[in-house]
């Protein structure tokens, strides 16, 4: 299934889309996307329904988060050798993790510049939602754990990540900095993800090319490895790198500018555009 929520924000309605790609309305099956209807009982009930009773969608229009109040947003950095390679730094031997402070946004909702940044980056990263409470897990059973995934744009400032001490989360955190979407499509629908390409262009030029295939730590892995040090719950989300290509790794550095688009997708996951705008805080609530 493809889930998604539509309409303005904090007034989203859950839908989905069908075999044909046709947006179908939930809002009379359940009340949102939420985490608990992430979970495998939850999720097979709603592949069990018939969709074509549910009612056409005409016009989705905004598309918000694929569900409401998201749990904890965890990334994994530097999880590509050739992403590593380019930011000059050494292939980790774990998984780096950080947090993203920032409450998600849309897929196509804007970008919104800090007060005086000049490095706010790009990163186009497969996310995982988890389905199902997973402590101590192993790597042969971590994906049953998984509800399904979403494209995510790890947006990163990067003085405030490298240049200010302390953690990357400074840099990581920043409002407007987590689009996600815009779907969540359940783990039965990707077969392989650890083969889905990947992309991302600014105003129409290409920077990101690759694909998840070149991950250092793989999904399983992921998912196993974080649940040794935190329980992951349904609604929590993992981030899990990006390939080369991002502002940091060109030469000479590129970095996001007010009136700039960016759009990105993952091959079975979707799209999204986004507009970057400068420091205006009407555009944050």
């Amino acid at each position: 299934m493809k889930l998604f929520r539509h309409g303005p924000v904090g007034q989203e309605r859950p839908a989905l889309l069908d075999a044909q790609g046709q947006a179908r309305d939930l809002s009379g099956v359940i009340s949102d996307i939420t985490a608990d209807t992430l979970t495998p009982e939850n999720l097979q009930k709603l592949r069990a329904l018939d969709t074509n009773t549910l009612p056409v969608i005409e016009s989705v229009g905004r598309i918000g988060t694929p569900l409401q109040n998201p749990g904890k947003f965890l990334c994994v950095g530097l999880n590509y050798s050739d992403h590593a390679a380019e930011t000059n730094s050494p292939v980790p031997a774990e998984p780096i993790l950080f947090t993203k402070w920032s409450k998600p946004s849309g897929p196509n909702d804007p970008i919104v510049l800090p007060q005086n940044s000049v490095k706010t980056d790009w990163e186009v990263e497969l996310g995982i939602i988890i389905g199902s409470k997973a402590r101590y897990v192993e790597k042969d059973d971590a994906l049953s754990y998984v509800a399904g995934y979403a494209v995510i744009n790890d947006v990163s400032e990067r003085e405030y990540q490298l240049e200010r001490s302390g953690t990357w989360d400074k840099g990581k955190g920043c409002d407007t900095f987590g689009p996600i979407g815009p779907w969540l499509v359940t783990g039965d629908e990707i077969a392989d993800p650890q083969n889905l390409g990947m992309w991302l262009e600014v105003n129409g030029k290409r920077f990101q090319n690759g694909s998840t295939k070149t991950m250092i730590f793989d999904v399983a892995t992921l998912v196993s490895y974080i649940s040794q040090f935190t329980t992951l719950y349904p609604g929590d989300i993992i981030s899990t790198g990006t390939p080369p290509g991002v502002g940091l790794g060109q030469t000479p550095h590129v970095f996001l500018k007010a009136g700039d688009t960016v759009k990105l997708g993952i091959e079975g996951l979707g799209e999204q555009t986004q507009q970057v705008f400068a420091w205006d805080p009407a555009l944050l609530d």
